[in-house]
């Protein structure tokens, strides 16, 4: 049996041009699909310098070769581009059924260039490719827009759009499928810039496969391994619901722009207060663990209130940087989001920071359009949603993000803007949890848990070994294995949670090896080496794009103020020893002292087309 055949599809806006690219062997091979063809493409077709929100800059949509199978949790599919926050390399992630789509109507990919002149969507069938009118469209928000277009070309289509956020050009807009998005980085920004409202395909169920009798007996032993996982039924229960229950005793839950480590009163946010809201489960592409909760609010003053979510991070941005333990405000703000489609993690971070320059004295009642931005007041924070995605007032500065709001509003705010390379924080406080924090500070697209979580501290995983979540050098073996992890995870693409439930280690390259045929595969080990090859192509992406040591780094406040954590474990402790690890990292990672990788890492990767790129002295 030959290697499955792969290709994407090319489409320009501004001279509406529309062609399909065959993937060729040597592409297949070396990067074998999702994240892995997001870098190669973005770094192949994007320029140096370019503008983020220029036409010359790509939107990349991207699945993985188990998509639209009957496996489990990995019908996932990403955005790869060039951030608008951070002008780095940009990868985010969204579940639904999108990613199972575009392999049903046959592509790998789907890269967008150019700009159109008022406007569009595209329509995308098993025949044609189409690009439409969108002036009815524009101005909606993201289910109505879902709504209007499945109802248009029928049940068997799938939608992911931008909302009234990414048309304003919101910096940290999202990309929305069903109520999941792709929401960091600013992937929906770029697609306002082009116009592009929307990307609808319309197709029926088919997946060619390299072995499917091989495959059907893989996928049996995936669900088997994943009955006999307690993470996977507690998932299935809860989603992610009750992550805050461990990380408030833990001292790693940002409270008040990353001041302290603890909520007083986060007991009101529990995953048991959470169930008193849920009114049924959702779930991505054939996932059997539907950890999509869906809460609805039926009294006070924000009833009607309905959302797919919160989920953990989301929980977070709603509560701990306004400090505000109302329930129904964060399941409201929730669907705010996702229908004006922006990011929530940087939507509450914009606001936590908004809330301590008010603290200060920074922003006054004046600058804010009287609003008062005190702790714990949940309909301030509900007001600045809108106003962001509208850009109206205060809204049109923190919707640049806290990096560009706080030199637009000077008066010494730059030390109140918790960000790196220009992408606001996740939930977890990097003092309490330094691996995360490593990875924040290192990481190829900025601020981000999903680029390199780290299960070790948060939920105790030996693997690959115990770790101190307070040590800092000492880890730096920990923070690259749990990069190249999620980036491996990524080649699939499979679900982030799909790595506590035990199947990933032992059937992954059987899976990615039956699916499409490439030999490599089978060895576990080449699969291994791959997370190694894309994160360097990713570095070597910014680097050439001037990024060096001197944006490896974390936000003042946590290298000077120590951390307040209450009544948990962690009161004190600062980042102390950034650059020690720093060398010891790059110095893993076979980098320059100045993060670059070197010219035997590139060659000993595959990587040297990269070679004349480098800032080599």
């Amino acid at each position: 049996m030959t290697a499955i055949p792969r290709k994407g599809l090319t489409i320009n806006l501004s001279d509406r041009e529309i062609k399909e690219e065959p993937v060729s062997e040597k592409v297949a091979n070396d990067f074998i699909g999702g994240r892995g063809f997001g870098i190669y493409y973005l770094y192949r077709d994007v320029l140096p310098n370019t503008d983020p929100l220029g036409e010359n800059n790509k939107l990349l949509l991207v699945t993985g070769p188990l998509a639209g199978t009957n496996a489990q949790a990995v019908s996932r599919w990403m955005v790869c581009t060039r951030s608008p926050q951070t002008g780095a390399f940009a990868r985010s992630v969204c579940g639904a059924d999108f990613g199972a789509w575009m392999r049903f109507a046959g592509y790998d990919f789907i890269r967008v260039g150019g700009k159109a002149e008022r406007p569009v969507y595209i329509h995308l069938s098993n025949d044609t490719c189409q690009i439409k009118d969108a002036d009815e469209l524009w101005g909606k928000g993201t289910l109505e827009t879902q709504e209007s277009l499945i109802q248009q070309y029928g049940k068997n289509t799938r939608v992911a759009c931008i909302g009234p956020a990414g048309e304003k050009l919101v910096r940290y807009a999202a990309i929305a499928s069903a109520r999941r998005t792709a929401g960091r980085c600013g992937t929906g920004t770029v697609m306002g810039s082009k116009n592009l409202k929307a990307i609808a395909i319309s197709a029926q169920r088919n997946v060619q496969l390299h072995d499917p009798v091989t495959f059907k007996e893989l996928v049996k032993e995936q669900i088997k391994l994943m009955q006999e996982s307690k993470a996977y039924h507690h998932h299935t229960d809860v989603g992610t619901t009750t992550t805050h229950d461990i990380t408030n005793p833990l001292g790693i839950y940002p409270v008040r722009n990353f001041r302290y480590g603890q909520q007083n009163g986060y007991e009101k946010l529990s995953g048991e207060e959470y169930r008193k809201f849920r009114t049924g489960n959702f779930g991505c592409y054939s996932c059997s663990a539907r950890c999509g909760k869906i809460h609805h609010v039926s009294s006070g003053p924000y009833a009607g209130s309905h959302s797919e979510g919160p989920e953990y991070e989301t929980i977070w941005a709603f509560s701990g940087p306004t400090d505000n333990t109302n329930i129904e405000a964060t399941i409201a703000a929730d669907q705010l989001c996702d229908d004006l489609g922006i990011d929530t993690i940087s939507a509450g971070n914009a606001i936590g920071f908004a809330y301590e320059l008010y603290e200060k004295g920074i922003l006054t009642r004046q600058d804010t359009d009287g609003l008062e931005l005190t702790y714990g007041n949940h309909a301030a924070m509900i007001e600045l949603i809108k106003k962001i995605g509208r850009r109206e007032g205060i809204g049109n500065v923190l919707a640049e993000g806290v990096m560009q709001a706080a030199a637009l509003i000077g008066k010494g705010a730059e030390s109140y803007a918790i960000h790196v390379k220009g992408l606001e924080l996740p939930a977890y406080e990097p003092r309490g949890a330094k691996c995360l924090g490593f990875n924040y500070a290192t990481s190829n697209i900025g601020a981000s848990h999903g680029y390199g979580y780290a299960p070790q501290e948060v939920f105790g995983s030996p693997i690959p070994r115990p770790v101190d979540r307070f040590a800092e050098e000492e880890n730096a073996d920990i923070v690259i294995f749990n990069q190249h992890s999620r980036a491996v995870n990524e080649l699939g693409i499979c679900c982030s949670f799909a790595g506590l439930w035990g199947w990933i280690p032992l059937l992954l390259h059987k899976m990615l090896f039956a699916a499409t045929g490439i030999d490599q595969i089978a060895d576990p080990g080449y699969l291994r080496s791959l997370g190694d090859r894309i994160i360097n192509l990713e570095r070597a992406f910014n680097v050439r794009d001037g990024f060096r040591r001197k944006h490896d780094t974390l936000p003042e406040r946590f290298l000077k103020e120590p951390l307040h954590t209450g009544t948990a474990p962690g009161e004190g402790q600062m980042i102390r020893a950034l650059d020690k690890f720093l060398d010891r990292y790059y110095k893993m990672r076979g980098w320059t002292p100045e993060g670059i990788p070197s010219p035997q890492k590139l060659n000993e990767l595959g990587l040297s087309f990269v070679l004349k790129d480098m800032p080599y002295q």
